[in-house]
């Protein structure tokens, strides 16, 4: 079964490393890359950017167009776009058709140009949880100083007609779209008025003919399934689970015999964590060896040592390490901070937590039979069971008189109906041929006391 498994994993590796590329190859002219953002902003969101960045660099496109349609999503996720967005090598253009909302203003605000079709929205990006209510002050504030940021990213300009020179976007305002007490948003005309937008637009085409590039080769950038893959296992959600099998998985193996399920459990889910920072080549060699550490650790443990001692436990941390840092943002040790480790340690912290609540669920009597019966955690050797370690069938003479055949001084033999049996005298000294009670069976050993002192 493990082997079936592993052929899977490892075909399921090869064809992700080496996929289809379903993008169009573009040559001639000026070249416009578009990436379409109208789902939900979150790690497959944020796979789709990186992916057609790379795209978008390796044909040396003239523009960068994110076409926005989003009410928002996750902040690490649109905050991962932007700085990708803020350093892209090409201009980039926001086009929003219809909905930029939450972290989707955010990710427009990051594009060097901003255009919106008539009825379109941008702003409202207050921070808030899956219940949509505001997230605490401290919360607020950071998205605040982001935005504000971003917009300071663009620096100052001067009108035409005004020799004031001012901010491109006014970073004031763009972090009053954070403000949980009075949210700011915008209409298309607003944005144009405000700043957040260079110009209306009622399609992609007048766009470009707005930007002089009319003539450009328009590429959309459409998500291989190697990109959604690698979204779906980026997931937060999804991560937590990976991290709950592989404990739960490597925790029941230290406590069952032999390699089996969960060992098989905990690799496959292994695999599929570390898959995203393999494919993308962001994971930092330390982070590799750390785990490899941490699994040797853990087999010592398994293999070499009984029970579960300091091998153990320091596999486990290795390994909870390098499951935290291979998640931390490029994957590299520059990256340690407190901000930027956070998020990792909460998922984590999450999958270790449903990785003690499953196993403790399993091993209970609540859990599956099967499990139970074949986990050592929970077996137990009944001797109504069978599982003794002498032959106890001498305890049913215990009461009953016998006759020594030797002396017992305080061990000899007894003779009981027509078998003879060896017994330990209780204390006293008794002569062969005295009459015995048999008073006790312990330690798979008859104990004797003589009933008189006369010798026949």
């Amino acid at each position: 079964m493990i082997k079936t498994l592993l052929t899977i994993v490892a075909a399921t590796l090869l064809a992700l490393l080496h996929p289809v590329d379903a993008t169009a190859s573009v040559t001639g002219g000026a070249v416009v890359v578009v990436l379409p953002l109208e789902d939900e902003i979150d790690a497959r969101a944020w796979q789709h950017t990186r992916s057609a960045a790379e795209h978008a660099v390796e044909l040396d496109a003239d523009l960068f167009v994110v076409r926005m349609n989003t009410y928002g999503g996750a902040l690490d996720a649109a905050d991962s776009i932007r700085t990708m967005l803020l350093r892209m090598p090409m201009p980039t253009v926001a086009y929003i058709d219809h909905n930029a909302a939450s972290a989707g203003a955010l990710i427009a605000l990051a594009c060097d140009s901003v255009f919106m079709t008539p009825g379109s929205s941008i702003g409202a990006a207050t921070v808030v949880d899956g219940q949509g209510q505001p997230m605490p002050d401290k919360y607020q504030a950071y998205m605040s100083s982001i935005m504000r940021s971003t917009a300071e990213h663009h620096g100052k300009w001067t009108a035409p007609g005004d020799s004031a020179l001012k901010w491109r976007r006014d970073p004031t305002i763009a972090a009053a779209m954070v403000n949980p007490e009075k949210v700011t948003a915008f209409s298309t005309s607003e944005a144009l008025d405000a700043g957040f937008s260079d110009g209306t637009v009622t399609s992609l085409n007048e766009m470009l003919e707005r930007l002089d590039m009319a003539d450009a080769s328009i590429d959309t950038y459409q998500p291989t399934l190697t990109d959604d893959i690698i979204g779906f296992l980026s997931n937060a959600g999804v991560r937590a689970l990976l991290v709950m099998l592989i404990i739960g998985g490597i925790y029941m193996e230290m406590h069952t015999p032999g390699l089996g399920f969960a060992a098989a459990v905990a690799l496959i889910a292994t695999c599929l964590y570390f898959l995203p920072m393999i494919i993308t080549h962001t994971i930092a060699a330390w982070i590799v060896i750390m785990l490899v550490v941490g699994v040797v650790l853990i087999a010592f443990e398994l293999f070499v040592i009984p029970g579960f001692g300091i091998c153990g436990i320091s596999g486990i941390v290795a390994v909870l390490v390098a499951l935290c840092a291979a998640i931390v943002p490029d994957g590299g040790a520059e990256e340690f901070s407190l901000a930027s480790i956070g998020r990792p340690i909460i998922i984590v912290g999450v999958g270790l937590g449903a990785a003690v609540a499953l196993v403790g669920w399993l091993t209970s009597r609540h859990g599956p039979k099967f499990l139970r019966k074949h986990s050592e955690l929970l077996l137990t050797q009944d001797v109504k069971d069978g599982y003794i370690g002498v032959d106890m069938s001498p305890a049913r003479f215990v009461g009953h008189r016998a006759k020594a055949m030797t002396d017992m001084r305080p061990a000899g033999k007894i003779l009981l109906g027509e078998d003879v049996y060896d017994a330990v005298s209780t204390g006293a000294f008794i002569a062969a041929g005295s009459h015995v009670r048999i008073l006790r069976y312990e330690n798979a050993q008859l104990y004797v006391e003589p009933t008189q002192l006369t010798t026949e």
